[in-house]
């Protein structure tokens, strides 16, 4: 059977859009990685895990930084307008003996401290932790 399609817009379609979630680590002992990699108007989150204790930052440059980058991307919204969501990229500076836990809080903190719209929430604990970032704009809004 058939979904119904309203003007174009079809809400398994729409919902499933969203950021892909990228990560990287410039860092010698301090990893991340995307265990769920996209972030989805639907509600879907994504969830990056942070992993071992910081060598840290020792000067300029990458070296000592993790960093999570959101794609931009468009949705459809049901009253057929389109959204257009920016990019993002988040690099964080480490400290020399950071943990996981400590690495998660402060992407967790500088998130929903920004005016994306996106919120996140850090678990975990000295050796292992997740940021799970969801998507806060409602398509029906």
């Amino acid at each position: 059977m058939r979904k119904k399609v309203y003007g174009g817009y079809d809400p398994e379609v729409e919902l499933a859009k969203g950021a892909n979630l990228t990560t990287a680590s410039y860092d010698k002992t301090q990893k991340v990685g995307a265990n769920a990699g996209k972030v989805t108007v639907g509600g879907k989150p994504g969830v990056a895990e942070i992993s071992g204790i910081a060598t840290g930052r020792q000067g300029a440059g990458l070296d000592g930084t993790v960093n999570l980058w959101f794609s931009i991307f468009r949705y459809m919204r049901p009253d057929g307008t389109t959204d257009h969501v920016a990019g993002w990229n988040i690099a964080l500076a480490l400290e020399a003996g950071q943990t996981p836990l400590e690495t998660a809080n402060a992407f967790a903190d500088y998130i929903n401290a920004g005016s994306r719209p996106y919120k996140a929430a850090a678990a975990g604990n000295k050796t292992r932790a997740t940021v799970t970032i969801v998507f806060t704009v409602k398509p029906g809004a």
